[in-house]
């Protein structure tokens, strides 16, 4: 996995680049994901690793999923990826590719777990908060998760906050018994 995201990184970060600087972010967002997705279905995976198959046979199975075929810079990339054998990266490329938009674009979506159904006015609140903490466009999605007890588990990218009933029990055992 750590190596995936190693591999990855270069790749995403020339793809975020490129998309940037030539205001096509959604496009690309929309290709990787379709590419991601498409290298994770069991039959193409298997496909993919077929020896027999040449790169450029592996990057032309895999351009039939993208939007409109892709652009020119899409279907480059893509040879690229395939030339190098790094098509199996490509659901880390676009987990990193969508996290650096994210943060270019200065948001950040948020998963809130709570105990309880949160209702709209405890949801502006506490993205209000959030706002405010992170100084970021906040998106919410809530989960119901009910052996919290009570409280909220926020994650905000690799930021956890946990402020839930369970969570404190938790850290009280381990302080009693440490």
């Amino acid at each position: 996995m750590a190596e995936l995201l190693t591999v990855a990184r270069p790749y995403a970060k020339a793809a975020f680049e490129y998309a940037r600087d030539h205001e096509a972010l959604d496009s690309w967002s929309k290709a990787l994901a379709s590419l991601s997705q498409a290298v994770t279905d069991s039959d193409v995976h298997r496909l993919l690793g077929n020896p027999k198959l040449l790169a450029e046979q592996k990057a032309e199975l895999l351009a039939g999923v993208l939007p409109d075929q892709g652009d020119d810079a899409q279907r480059r990339f893509l040879d690229t990826l395939a030339d190098e054998g790094r098509l199996n990266a490509l659901p880390s490329m676009a987990d990193q590719f969508e996290r650096l938009r994210a943060d270019h674009e200065q948001r950040v979506d948020v998963v809130v777990l709570s105990a309880y159904k949160l209702d709209s006015k405890q949801k502006t609140k506490l993205k209000n908060a959030l706002k405010k903490r992170l100084n970021r466009e906040i998106s919410i999605t809530t989960q119901v998760d009910k052996t919290l007890i009570g409280g909220v588990i926020l994650r905000a990218g690799d930021t956890v906050i946990d402020g839930s009933v369970r969570g404190r029990l938790n850290r009280l055992s381990d302080a009693l018994t440490a």
